[in-house]
């Protein structure tokens, strides 16, 4: 009895392949599954392979893996392009009026022809397939088609209805039990992003375009009603962040998102925000780099970019969650500490976590909302009052004996712009103050987390996304995994307690220089071993596993 499946669906841009990889992921989700879709294009208008890999097991999944056990080609491009990845007992299931193979051929495009549908809703037909040939009853079929299409929807189905009763002739191929599981939500990481920042009292969310955070500023478009609140596309990413700090000063809680290229037009602003201590939130979605480089397909190459980014010296904050359900709360996080300390905080994602979709487990119930430092309106308000932590009270303008001045010079208590020594040397110990405030506050929080084996002597240590392929492979060889949640302030805290008693430290990443292993030297830990990925796609199990093991048998 097999409990778990991986589907690969593939055809060109405008075959509706993210719909499709998404529907058999709903399908999968209501057995019980949980599933993970790895989404990969060009980017391109038109034209281009399109495809998406669906995995689904009884165990907790974060990537997807090289082989396949149903491929559905909806082009001829998928057969070639995708051979390698098929097993003895691969299926594959094609449109039979453009493709020619081996395996399952049904006239998909005629099908849809003759329901007075369009091309595109081949993927609703390669639906009814897919549940066919796995022995999934045809109403749950119906019911996702229902809850995902709204045009044509009963033409849809009686499309998905025609080709599952055609497969279903061919007899038992695979069976995928129904788990007991109840299904769980799917969300991108983008959603999740967007959902946890909304839970922590986000209002405004200003944008540009740019892949891959553009599905933060769509997600929230669409349903900006229902969560209450605003979202504003501009001109570029510098009018998007001076708008939301402008927003920020005037105490509303604001974010921004953008990818390498926008963030380096950002990053003025992070010293702004640096200086005149703005609350600012951004989420900066990796993508191979430098310059426009492969702009849909993903990369870890912005770790130091984040670090160092802007002039001067003041303190900030660096989070990288690793899936779905870390993209929720540490995004509510990075909200809360961002108004606690009145810094720049920087969420670190990138295209893999950003777009792939995941079943998603997680209690909204978690996250509270946090106060920020609020003037108590005795005598008169300075905005930048000398304090013992360098935490000032928050006033905002409108406010009845508040004069709120936000000053992007060097200024005294009040805002006033100065140039004296004294002042300068006690506005920048003020600001660094708080890196000792922020550290003592999260050493009361998760800064790591450890998978597998705790006795371990051989730890993977993995950032961001990529500790999904790392986590499982490390189950498969009895190993320990490290991953830093935040990434500055560093948890050398928590990195010494979990390091103490490993021997062998082994970095994953996907850049080319190793960004996070040097950050651990710099800290005083020694990374015995590299295994490093950099052309634009994440780790895959497979191909992880083959990689560790040459290292540790």
């Amino acid at each position: 009895m097999q409990k778990e499946c991986s589907i690969l669906i593939g055809g060109q841009a405008g075959d509706g392949i993210k719909l499709a990889g998404a529907l058999v992921a709903n399908l999968l989700n209501r057995l019980g599954y949980w599933t993970f879709v790895y989404i990969d294009y060009p980017s391109l208008i038109t034209g281009g392979h399109n495809f998406a890999i669906v995995r689904a097991g009884s165990e907790k999944i974060l990537a997807h893996a090289d082989k396949v056990n149903i491929l559905v080609a909806l082009n001829q491009e998928t057969v070639e392009k995708h051979a390698w990845r098929l097993k003895e007992k691969t299926l594959i299931v094609f449109d039979s009026n453009s493709v020619k193979a081996k395996g399952l051929g049904l006239p998909l495009s005629e099908i849809v022809k003759n329901k007075g549908l369009p091309l595109i809703a081949r993927n609703s037909a390669g639906l009814g397939a897919v549940a066919s040939v796995l022995e999934i009853e045809f109403p749950i079929v119906a019911d996702v088609i229902r809850s995902s299409i709204k045009k044509k929807t009963k033409e849809n189905i009686e499309a998905a209805k025609v080709v599952y009763n055609q497969t279903k002739k061919l007899g038992k191929i695979f069976k995928l039990p129904l788990l007991k599981n109840p299904p769980k939500p799917l969300l991108t990481g983008n959603e999740a992003i967007a959902l946890g920042a909304v839970k922590a009292g986000l209002k405004a969310y200003i944008a540009y375009p740019m892949t891959p955070s553009t599905g933060i500023l769509h997600y929230l478009a669409k349903h900006k009603e229902k969560l209450n609140i605003v979202t504003i596309q501009l001109e570029n990413e510098i009018g998007v962040i001076g708008a939301a700090q402008g927003a920020s000063y005037a105490g509303v809680k604001t974010m921004v998102g953008t990818s390498g290229g926008g963030f380096a037009l950002m990053t003025e602003h992070l010293s702004l925000a640096g200086q005149a201590e703005i609350p600012t939130v951004i989420v900066l979605a990796q993508r191979p780099a430098p310059a426009s480089g492969v702009p849909t397909y993903t990369a870890q190459g912005d770790l130091f970019f984040a670090l160092h980014a802007g002039h001067g010296d003041f303190p900030r904050i660096v989070i990288a969650p690793g899936d779905v359900e870390e993209a929720f709360y540490l995004t509510a996080e990075a909200l809360n500490l961002a108004w606690k300390f009145q810094i720049p905080v920087i969420i670190l994602s990138d295209k893999h976590l950003s777009e792939s979709i995941f079943s998603a487990e997680f209690d909204e119930n978690k996250i509270i909302r946090g106060n920020p430092k609020i003037w108590n309106k005795k005598g008169e308000y300075k905005r930048y009052a000398f304090t013992k932590n360098g935490i000032s009270p928050l006033a905002f303008p409108g406010q009845k004996k508040a004069v709120v001045k936000s000053n992007s010079y060097e200024h005294d208590e009040f805002g006033i712009t100065t140039e004296n020594p004294k002042l300068v040397t006690k506005g920048s110990e003020k600001r660094l103050k708080k890196m000792k405030a922020i550290e003592d506050v999260l050493m009361k929080k998760e800064t790591v987390k450890v998978y597998g084996n705790p006795k371990s002597k051989t730890a993977l240590i993995a950032w961001g996304s990529t500790k999904g392929a790392v986590v499982e492979v490390a189950k498969s060889h009895n190993l320990k995994v490290i991953q830093p949640l935040f990434l500055h302030p560093f948890p050398v805290w928590e990195l010494k307690k979990h390091l103490s008693n490993v021997k062998r430290i082994i970095g994953v990443e996907v850049n080319s220089t190793g960004q996070l292993c040097k950050l651990l030297k710099f800290n005083g830990f020694k990374v015995d071993e590299q295994i490093l990925k950099y052309d634009g796609r994440p780790f895959t199990v497979d191909e992880l596993e083959k990689k560790v093991k040459k290292i540790i048998l």
